[in-house]
């Protein structure tokens, strides 16, 4: 009898993992990750708009928030199609980057959220830093953003 119930609770454990379908090896969802985040700066950076819409959604969600010069919380929803207009708009005198600081990056089966820290150079100077905070969602495979919101400031950027 003792056999047959371990037998039981062992189906009913193994069911009960597999109820919503297999979780992918962390570290392999993780890294994917990180490389639609990565493809989406080297979008950024090319100035190419197909290679930064190839990681996002269609209807993605762009937020900003900070400090205004008087210390008053700022926030705002940016449109994407303005913002690659921006990003595309960038004459060619101006060196831009946007250099990836850390990658904090967390999976639950088909939701990721990544808290990826930053420093943006203009022209060789420092111009500000922050955090951009992804959530992704894999879509039968293919991880997409669907939402990012970052932070701007320029105080305790460059502490060791």
């Amino acid at each position: 009898m003792r056999i047959v119930f371990s037998f039981a609770f062992f189906c009913l454990a193994l069911t009960a993992t597999y109820a919503q379908g297999p979780n992918p090896p962390e570290m392999d969802a993780q890294q994917k990750v990180k490389q639609v985040i990565e493809t989406f700066f080297d979008g950024f950076h090319k100035q190419d708009s197909s290679i930064i819409k190839k990681t996002l959604i269609d209807k993605v969600v762009l937020q900003t928030t900070g400090r205004d010069l008087e210390g008053k919380t700022r926030f705002r929803e940016e449109n994407l199609s303005e913002v690659l207009a921006s990003i595309y708009s960038i004459p060619d005198s101006i060196k831009f980057q946007e250099k990836l600081t850390s990658f904090s990056i967390q999976v639950d089966r088909t939701m990721a959220n990544a808290w990826v820290g930053y420093e943006f150079w203009l022209n060789d100077e420092f111009s500000h830093c922050g955090i951009n905070s992804f959530q992704l969602v894999d879509f039968d495979g293919e991880w997409k953003i669907i939402y990012l919101i970052d932070t701007r400031g320029k105080a305790g950027c460059m502490e060791e």
